[in-house]
């Protein structure tokens, strides 16, 4: 896959991958691919990420059965991001919400507003 030389992994061989809703534009993570799981992505058109916290792959939705079904992929000009539009199947957030990004802080960094919509209970998931 020649297009995957056009992409700059970092020291550790990741590249970011921001993970955005098909529908409304939503992000929904942020997550790290290495070239392995790039491939793999491509090849079964789910996301899968390389976990630096357990150092292995990890297919979105393995546990949970919230997948993303990646409908475009994207890399930026420097060739050093991606940004994955993706149908997602439940919630994105390991904590039950929709999207990672649930939680605004206020522009005087004093207050935190919950604004994400929570759809499955995580304690009954994992």
């Amino acid at each position: 896959m020649k297009i995957l030389d056009q992409l700059k992994f970092d020291d550790n061989g990741l590249i970011p991958a921001i993970i955005q809703d098909i529908e409304n534009n939503e992000v929904l993570m942020v997550g790290y691919m290495n070239r392995e799981s790039v491939k793999k992505t491509l090849e079964i058109g789910k996301t899968c990420f390389w976990s630096r916290s357990r150092q292995q792959f990890w297919l979105k939705g393995e546990t949970s059965g919230h997948v993303q079904i990646v409908r475009n992929i994207y890399f930026d000009c420097d060739g050093d991001a991606l940004l994955i539009k993706v149908e997602q199947k439940g919630g994105a957030c390991h904590t039950g919400y929709r999207s990672c990004f649930f939680r605004e802080m206020s522009l005087d960094g004093n207050a935190v507003n919950i604004v994400g919509e929570k759809v499955f209970d995580k304690d009954a998931v994992y």
